[in-house]
């Protein structure tokens, strides 16, 4: 027998319910029903709102005319069918006068669709759901959108975010897969506040992004799990988990709250490369300033199947998703790569990327600080070198090779947006910058960008101008040289290295999935 949650529930109740999560003390609800008038008070009649964003690397991606302030997913699993029943409710704030909007979905099985608490035709076209009103929504006007759906984690796609597992799944939704797990604005250039509900069977957990706020044991003997994110998240960096998984508690530095989701079968065996992580943050913290979110844990995937996916480790906002016999490995091979992740609490999910081709601020800053944090310990990366300079060197020399097979730093597509020229390639970028401006400076320089820019999304432009602003002198043209230039500038402080000429049968190594595979990694 199918499970059934209270997303199955009418609109106007959902949008009550999520009230209660989303709304801080100083919000006011939205009103849940009404009639949509122009800017003369009329009824409005706009245009389509466009299905794009205009994004240089998925240019499919995201949906202009609208922008999200949050998503309330109420998500219940049934073991027994491997289905999940969802509702999706969005609160959003349009930019122009619009007939209708789009939402990415992908793989979704839609049921219905309410706008402000009224039904509204919808239809399914490629990797778009195409929502009309009953009335058109006018420009700068809040409006309640409800998707009521199923899901299966099993389905064959395109591209997908589900990890099935044995007892339940798991998401990964980075790059472009967030859309086949919840209808959305896809692009993390339109960050929204999160709640989530997660309804199991007994003997399974809920998890997701945020913090816990309730555990709710329902009449027919399931538990509905509720999680609210303090902060902004891009939707790529969603995560929701299903198992047997335990909660393992511990105490950061400076009484920062540490969640680790663990499969109970290996909660012992995992300890060692847990207990890590409180060290970790005290280095990072030292570098970039107190640790910005509310949590921050790990989340060994309840599944070694190496088809289920294909990275060791990948960053979800408070969670890091990771294969769980990898952490069962020595620290030295180990630590730099956790380093790495959890650097993009910073660079990735507190400051995310205004583009895909700007995927180098999240990946070249996690390279460059796992890094540093190997070589301070003396661990061989590896090529077997024990120090920035001579890794750099190395990279130099494959400079103009890089940029001839993986283009600029800065330049990327879809087909090579996740091989070394955005990791080490960016690294590169923040080395020469370094030895450019000299190491206090240019810790300078990241801080303020982090501050500046917090809970934001930012481009390659706005680091350059940071870099300018706080070095007091203008790093457009000595950055840009770095990141789209077809040649390797020279590196200040060594006018001795050289870049080996390009040829023909050698190219950059690729990941699977970005550095999120990180066997082609500078930091393992």
């Amino acid at each position: 027998m199918r499970y059934r949650s209270r997303v199955t529930a009418p609109a106007a109740a959902l949008i009550g319910t999520a009230t209660a999560l989303t709304l801080g003390p100083t919000a006011q609800a939205l009103p849940t029903t009404g009639r949509a008038t122009g800017r003369d008070g009329g009824e409005g009649d706009g245009t389509p709102g466009p299905e794009t964003l205009g994004d240089p690397v998925f240019p499919a991606l995201g949906n202009a005319g609208y922008r999200v302030s949050s998503y309330h997913l109420d998500l219940a699993y049934d073991p027994t069918t491997k289905l999940v029943d969802a509702t999706a409710l969005l609160r959003i704030r349009t930019t122009d006068d619009l007939t209708r909007i789009s939402l990415d979905a992908l793989g979704l099985d839609i049921r219905a669709v309410h706008v402000n608490g009224c039904t509204a035709a919808f239809e399914q076209a490629d990797e778009k759901l195409r929502v009309t009103p009953a009335t058109p929504l006018r420009a700068k006007a809040h409006a309640v959108v409800c998707v009521e759906y199923s899901a299966d984690p099993r389905r064959a796609l395109p591209h997908t975010a589900w990890v099935p597992t044995p007892d339940g799944f798991a998401v990964c939704p980075q790059p472009n897969s967030a859309h086949t797990v919840f209808p959305c604005n896809d692009h993390p250039s339109d960050k929204a506040d999160f709640t989530f509900r997660v309804t199991v069977p007994q003997g399974l957990r809920g998890v997701a992004n945020g913090t816990l706020v309730d555990t709710e044991p329902l009449d027919d003997g399931r538990t509905a799990y509720a999680y609210r994110s303090r902060s902004p998240i891009a939707t790529e960096l969603v995560q929701i988990t299903v198992g047997d998984y335990q909660v393992k508690d511990r105490q950061g530095p400076h009484g920062l709250p540490l969640r680790d989701v663990v499969p109970t079968a290996r909660a012992a065996a995992l300890e060692p490369a847990l207990a890590l992580t409180p060290g970790l943050v005290e280095w990072l913290e030292a570098r970039l300033g107190a640790f910005p979110f509310e949590t921050y844990g790990l989340l060994p995937c309840n599944s070694d199947d190496p088809n289920a996916f294909d990275f060791t480790g990948l960053e979800t906002q408070t969670l890091t998703l990771y294969k769980p016999n990898f952490l069962l490995q020595e620290e030295k091979k180990i630590g730099s790569h956790m380093m790495h992740e959890l650097v993009h609490s910073y660079f990735g999910n507190l400051v995310s990327p205004a583009t895909w081709a700007d995927l180098w601020l999240n990946e070249g800053h996690a390279d460059f600080y796992g890094l540093l944090y190997r070589y301070e310990r003396g661990w061989a990366d590896s090529l077997g070198l024990t120090s920035l300079e001579a890794r750099m060197k190395d990279t130099y020399a494959r400079g103009d090779q890089w940029r001839r097979d993986s283009g600029p730093v800065a330049a990327p597509n879809a087909v090579n947006l996740f091989d070394s020229q955005r990791y080490l390639g960016g690294v590169l970028v923040l080395y020469a910058l370094r030895q450019l401006l000299g190491e206090d400076v240019f810790h300078a320089v990241e801080r303020a960008f982090l501050d500046r820019f917090r809970g934001c999304s930012a481009s390659t432009e706005d680091y350059i101008a940071v870099a300018s602003e706080v070095s007091g002198q203008d790093q457009s043209g000595f950055l840009r040289d770095w990141l789209y230039g077809t040649r390797t500038p020279r590196m200040p402080g060594h006018p001795d290295w050289t870049v080996t000429p390009v040829a023909t049968s050698f190219a950059a190594p690729h990941s699977l999935r970005g550095g999120h595979y990180h066997d082609n990694s500078a930091t393992l």
